[in-house]
């Protein structure tokens, strides 16, 4: 496959050729098509070459006419199509080319908060791993031992452009567990991690509320939920302290997890929508000097000034579902865009199941309809999001360095009519649009 030009035409009538050759398709095509993906897809490509692709780097400076150069998974140069070195555009063999025929080609679609692979689609009981709704304090709980790969939204995911995601427990408990950062493709999710753990789940309002009420236990108040949070916060600070005089203490498992939080590495995850909850988790933050992501933040729109003043991060949504709780009644689309006028780092996010993973960029767009800038839109599922996550080192825009996540698309993906043409993560084709005719 050596010297193999993959082409993605603008027209989507076209199929591959020998170096810049093009055909129109036959069913000698297709059979041959169809070869060639297997072949292709059963290969180790260690390097990639995407050709003349428009460019959203999602950095300072975009190319209209642009290659990408992808080497053992990571981006090793990127430019104008003029600036592209001959021998590397000829390959001397090695590399596969991707051209990627006048089509957007930006850094992957990144999911800030979500539930994919734990809350498994129409498995009930069997497939639901969310939340361990029996103790209110489970900081312990690691979503790499409850995230499914083979779970069908992670293929939805890539059909997106979607190329990782936040993934965690839910919101019963107080304290629900540890966020995993995670790539979308893979079998064993040990090597679909980027960074676990990367945050701890921490809830208030009204889901721990309702659950721990009918057992008739506590907390059954949003009183009873900044108690018991404060209680284990305080457990965890003595602990800590303790450590750091007697480095030879018997560890406690419970409260060694939170250690990377005391220390800064990860942040709280705190699900709040109503805006009295909102400045409930502000207020417990800094009072133990935390950080922290207001997630979800359905009435952060409501408290703007308060929530410049905190300078905490917000990843918003979900905005394309049911008003099904009280605390969500006044949620809406503008809510991220009037947050990001106010300087507030935001990303939005489908809360995946509650809505369906591949309508992330869809509900971008919905909050650019809502009055949202374009590109803070599209900046809020790459780059925003990776930053909020802490993996803005790998992932949420195309530089040298970071991470091979590519998508190609034949539009806006903000847009409902647009595809994900073809899905590359590390330098690997994990996903193409058969219908459009693209060969991978």
């Amino acid at each position: 496959m050596s010297g193999t030009v993959l082409v993605l035409d603008s027209n989507r009538n076209k199929v591959i050729g020998e170096m810049g050759q093009s055909s129109q398709f036959s069913l000698l095509d297709v059979i041959i098509r169809k070869a060639l993906r297997l072949y292709i897809k059963d290969q180790e490509v260690s390097v990639m070459l995407i050709i003349h692709g428009n460019i959203k780097t999602m950095e300072e400076r975009d190319y209209e006419d642009g290659f990408i150069r992808i080497l053992d998974g990571k981006i090793v140069a990127i430019g104008e199509m003029g600036d592209c070195p001959q021998d590397v555009l000829n390959g001397g063999g090695e590399e596969e080319i991707l051209d990627a025929g006048g089509n957007l080609v930006m850094p992957g679609i990144i999911e800030a908060h979500c539930h994919m692979g734990i809350t498994e689609e129409k498995k009930g009981m069997e497939g639901d791993d969310c939340n361990e709704n029996v103790n209110p304090i489970t900081p312990y709980l690691r979503a790499i031992d409850a995230i499914n790969p083979m779970d069908a939204a992670f293929n939805d995911a890539l059909q997106a452009g979607i190329t990782s995601a936040m993934i965690g427990p839910g919101s019963a408990n107080v304290v629900g567990g540890q966020f995993a950062f995670v790539k979308t493709h893979g079998r064993c999710i040990d090597h679909m991690v980027v960074k676990a753990p990367a945050a701890m789940k921490v809830a208030f309002g009204e889901n721990p509320k309702v659950n721990y009420s009918g057992q008739g236990t506590s907390p059954s108040t949003r009183m009873a939920i900044a108690a018991m949070l404060r209680e284990e916060l305080t457990k965890a600070m003595t602990y800590r302290k303790k450590k750091e005089k007697e480095p030879d203490m018997e560890e406690d498992f419970q409260y060694e997890c939170w250690l990377p939080v005391l220390r800064g590495e990860i942040p709280l995850k705190a699900h709040v929508h109503r805006a009295d909850d909102i400045l409930t988790a502000v207020r417990i933050a800094k009072e133990f000097g935390l950080r922290m992501t207001l997630d979800h933040c359905s009435e952060g729109h409501l408290i703007l000034e308060e929530l410049q003043e905190a300078g905490f991060p917000a990843i918003v949504g979900p905005d394309m579902a049911s008003r099904n709780k009280i605390e969500v009644q006044n949620m809406a689309f503008k809510t991220v865009g009037l947050l990001a006028g106010q300087g507030i780092l935001t990303a939005v996010t489908t809360d995946h199941p509650v809505s369906k993973i591949q309508f992330l960029p869809i509900c971008a767009g919905l909050a650019v309809k809502a009055g949202m800038p374009k590109e803070e839109g599209l900046r809020s599922i790459t780059i925003n999001a990776a930053r909020i996550c802490g993996v803005d080192d790998r992932v949420g825009s195309l530089a040298v360095g970071k991470d091979g996540d590519v998508v190609i698309f034949d539009g806006s993906p903000m847009e409902v009519l647009t595809r994900a043409l073809c899905t590359i993560i590390e330098g690997k084709i994990v996903y193409y649009d058969e219908e459009s005719r693209i060969l991978c």
